[in-house]
């Protein structure tokens, strides 16, 4: 078996993890005699969630895709959307209510500690050309957010959540049109040999201050949720968490990691520090995942000890504990929802198209207007318009705060899958149809690229 290349032993590997699954689910499902208990249900589920998503990822490896585009199309596999339409009884099987509640559990976990990661890998003091990444990131955020905003307000109560003022949704829908997902972008831009270049470091700067806007925006969106005085109170106590964090957490980080060094003890006190964060920011009425990226952010820069523990933190939580969250998001979508109504998939067709046009004409047109030149312009565009992870997590907490319905968060979740696939390709297409290959190099790196897997 070891003679046998790589890819072959993970296709066999995975061929027979599905072939044990399928095997067993008719068995225990037809076997009255047997009762199957929550913990055996819920170990089937995270194994079946492990190999499909391994499976399809090296799938997306093998078209040119980033490998987290595999494991997000996996948690709609496994969802409504396919595997509750074709085979009923195993979706009913092997995801009851406990084994979903279990997995929400472990996806509000890795989203903490993902979060958190995103946060310290977000680096704002490295950036070159300044005037053009601001107008990247304001054509790239205000033509999107507007865009949905209308689609919204046009549409009237098709998409919005059953507890969202109209204005609220309006806002989220047009926040979740507007983000761009840093690591998936870190990770096409490497692939495509584009980590190096002026538009790559742009492109990448651009995405890393959206990303820190795009967490604020909702921060003060879920804070306004309450009632007027409620809504201020939030407000008023998260402003006084982030001056707490940033004149004495972060030096007592500083120092911290001085002295334990990238150390055991570091990487519990780092996962400790987001978790409590998030509880705190819970506690606030503002979503876990806010605490846990303030936190990420507070945590030093330049420090050898923070980058080898994070990798460490990757390797687990992008492997084990992301997928879990896929497949919460994919047993939450059903295309179904679209059926033979005519409006669901204009619906589907007028946000896509929206999504699209406005993000590349809104980041590429405004650093064309800014002096780049045209090819690389609209290349930038194209790069802007990968959505990937970061809008499933906004996703997920706008349906979780009820601002956007079922449908809404279907759509959208289709967005963001279709767009992230397109990336690559439209970027390739660019690089084959004009002259500029986009190789002026950055004068020096913008901020870690590398993130793993995604």
């Amino acid at each position: 078996m070891s003679s046998l290349p790589r890819r072959v032993r993970t296709a066999i590997g995975v061929g027979a993890g599905l072939a044990v699954i399928a095997c067993a689910v008719p068995l225990w499902a037809a076997t009255e005699t047997h009762p199957v208990d929550a913990l055996t249900h819920f170990l089937i589920a995270v194994a079946l969630i492990l190999v499909i998503s391994q499976g399809l990822a090296a799938l997306a490896c093998r078209l040119g895709q980033p490998p987290v585009l595999g494991e997000m199309v996996g948690g709609l596999v496994l969802g409504p959307s396919l595997l509750g339409a074709v085979w009923p009884q195993a979706g009913t099987f092997l995801f009851p209510p406990a084994v979903i509640e279990g997995l929400d559990k472990a996806a509000q976990l890795g989203l903490v500690v993902f979060v958190f990661l995103l946060g310290c890998e977000l680096r704002t003091d490295r950036i070159e050309r300044k005037g053009m990444v601001a107008a990247a990131v304001a054509g790239g955020m205000a033509l999107p957010w507007a865009a949905g905003a209308a689609i919204v307000f046009v549409t009237g109560d098709l998409l919005a959540g059953p507890k969202a003022a109209p204005l609220e949704a309006m806002l989220f829908v047009g926040l979740a049109m507007a983000v761009t997902a840093l690591p998936v972008l870190a990770r096409i831009l490497a692939d495509l040999g584009l980590d190096k270049t002026g538009v790559g470091a742009l492109s990448i700067s651009a995405a890393a201050i959206g990303d820190g806007v795009a967490w604020l925006a909702l921060a003060f969106l879920l804070a306004g949720q309450g009632s007027g005085e409620q809504g201020w109170r939030v407000l008023l106590l998260a402003m006084a968490l982030v001056m707490v964090t940033a004149l004495c957490v972060r030096p007592a980080l500083a120092s911290l990691v001085r002295r334990l060094g990238s150390s055991q003890s570091l990487a519990v006190v780092l996962i400790a520090g987001a978790i409590g964060y998030a509880v705190l920011t819970q506690s606030l009425q503002l979503h876990p995942v806010v605490g846990a990226f303030l936190f990420g952010v507070a945590v030093p820069r330049d420090s050898l000890a923070v980058e080898r523990v994070g990798r460490r933190l990757e390797g687990f939580t992008l492997t084990i504990l992301l997928p879990l969250f896929f497949a919460g998001v994919g047993l939450k979508v059903s295309a179904g929802l679209l059926g033979a109504d005519p409006a669901g998939w204009m619906a589907l067709a007028a946000v896509l198209v929206a999504a699209v046009v406005t993000k590349v004409a809104g980041a590429g047109g405004a650093v064309r207007l800014a002096g780049l030149p045209s090819a690389q312009a609209w290349r930038l565009g194209f790069l802007m318009n990968c959505r990937g992870v970061t809008e499933l997590v906004v996703l997920t907490i706008g349906y979780q705060a009820h601002l956007i319905n079922q449908l809404a968060y279907t759509l959208l979740v289709l967005v963001a899958v279709i767009t992230t696939a397109a990336t690559g390709p439209l970027v390739r297409w660019s690089l084959r149809h004009t002259h500029d290959d986009g190789a002026t190099r950055a004068p020096r790196t913008v901020m870690h690229a590398d993130t793993a897997r995604t």
